[in-house]
């Protein structure tokens, strides 16, 4: 008798999407897993973060991105069917982790990590492994499911070739975001042709490889990509939002350690300030919730706080300058010093933030974290690495570019009233 969770739907479900048209679900599985309220939470999260105060269309979710994630793993694995090295066996783990491989991630993710100390990614194996809806619906096809669903996940999983269809630097995560992102930010950046790569995509024993014809299709991608961090997921006005959402919650913490008496409790937050929090507390956070603090943290009495919750839901950002701190290190110091004589506390209004994209690499023995490059197979059967196919690959490979940013209020710096001499020697050492 095979397992009940290997069984199919009655009649297939489809979803309606902007970006590949229709979302097709044809196991009760994975049918079952978008109904579990770990599932549905992606709902009240935001893909994009603070992208939205930028690019106004940027409002879908992580619940959208997780279908598409799903949709072309589906594909993929629709052109894999029968093929050598390809096992039918693991279709149904690979569509799995490919619609759980974001469940883990929290409010505003970056910023809420940066300053909690958590990671989406431990979030994630815990909500597969732990006591969630999630985990029954998994243990029903085997006890040992949950694991190897968390494995493949986090990269450790023993088939290699399931992994890189959701993780390597041409996978269906990637596929899926760079498009999704493209349409709801409305550029024209991230699109390329999708379909002509799945038709490419070819098993190999530990990484699918891409036919050499396909190149170019893949040339689009990567150069895809590269625009879109630049033009999108570093956007300087975007950064400026993240560093106030990143400081509004330094600052509640640091208040909590204090002693403040805050007139709302932050009582959602409570168990992180004292470390790693509960899984049933980080459930129950969402961006919904987090918004509400901040509406209500606009009437505290610390006046930083206040103040950075009115700036960070009126959209009253941080102006940036190009600021590169290694080549401006006497500067730093200075300008911290006249910021606290300005009475505005530089470790909440004085930041710089670097972002940084390597758009390809190939494999460098020794380095921390290895990066599959892209394999393209010939027609003679061979295999070459992209770069060494393509010139266009080849003149970006391993080229990580660097940003610099200082963000400070503009607006406080133009009033004239009190601090004036400091606001002064601030702005000219600033227009440098």
């Amino acid at each position: 008798m095979a397992k009940p969770y290997y069984r199919q739907l009655e009649e297939e479900k489809v979803f309606k999407d902007p970006v590949h048209r229709y979302i097709h679900v044809r196991d009760e599985l994975i049918w079952d897993l978008i109904g579990t309220k770990e599932f549905q939470r992606l709902r009240r999260i935001r893909q994009l973060g603070t992208t939205y105060v930028t690019f106004h269309g940027a409002e879908h979710t992580r619940f959208n991105h997780s279908l598409g994630v799903y949709e072309i793993t589906r594909r993929i694995l629709e052109v894999f069917k029968g093929r050598p090295n390809w096992e039918e066996d693991e279709r149904l783990l690979a569509l799995v982790a490919a619609l759980l491989h974001d469940v883990g991630h929290g409010p505003f993710s970056h910023s809420f990590e940066k300053v909690f100390d958590t990671d989406h990614e431990e979030w994630t194996r815990e909500i597969i492994m732990g006591d969630t809806e999630i985990h029954h619906v998994l243990a029903r096809v085997s006890p040992e499911f949950p694991k190897a669903v968390a494995d493949v996940i986090e990269k450790t999983y023993s088939n290699k070739l399931v992994t890189s269809i959701i993780s390597s630097q041409i996978d269906a995560d990637r596929m899926d975001y760079l498009q999704r992102d493209a349409y709801y930010t409305g550029v024209s950046y991230g699109h390329f042709d999708m379909e002509r790569i799945l038709r490419v995509m070819r098993p190999m024993e530990d990484q699918v490889v891409i036919k050499q014809s396909g190149m170019h299709a893949v040339e689009d991608y990567i150069m895809s990509r590269y625009q879109m961090y630049w033009q999108v997921y570093f956007h300087p006005v975007t950064r400026s939002a993240e560093v106030i959402l990143s400081k509004i919650f330094k600052r509640v913490k640091t208040l909590y350690h204090e002693g403040y008496s805050f007139t709302h409790q932050p009582l959602h937050f409570l168990s992180f300030f004292h470390g790693k929090g509960s899984l049933r507390d980080y459930l129950r956070l969402d961006e919904a919730i987090t918004l509400y603090y901040f509406q209500v943290w606009q009437e505290e009495e610390d006046r930083i706080l206040r103040d950075l919750c009115v700036r960070f839901l009126n959209r009253r950002l941080f102006k940036y300058v190009e600021f590169d701190p290694n080549q401006r290190m006497n500067d730093w110091p200075k300008l911290q010093e006249l910021f606290r004589e300005a009475e505005l506390d530089p470790d909440y209004y004085l930041v710089i933030d670097s972002s940084s994209d390597l758009p390809y690499d190939f494999y460098r023995p020794g380095e921390e974290e290895e990066r599959v490059p892209i394999h393209l197979i010939l027609p003679n059967g061979k295999i070459r690495e992209l770069s060494r196919e393509s010139e266009v690959v080849e003149a970006i490979s391993g080229k990580k570019r660097t940003d610099h940013k200082l963000y400070f209020p503009h607006d406080c710096l133009t009033d004239e009233g009190e601090h004036r001499r400091s606001k002064m020697q601030i702005r000219q050492l600033l227009n440098q």
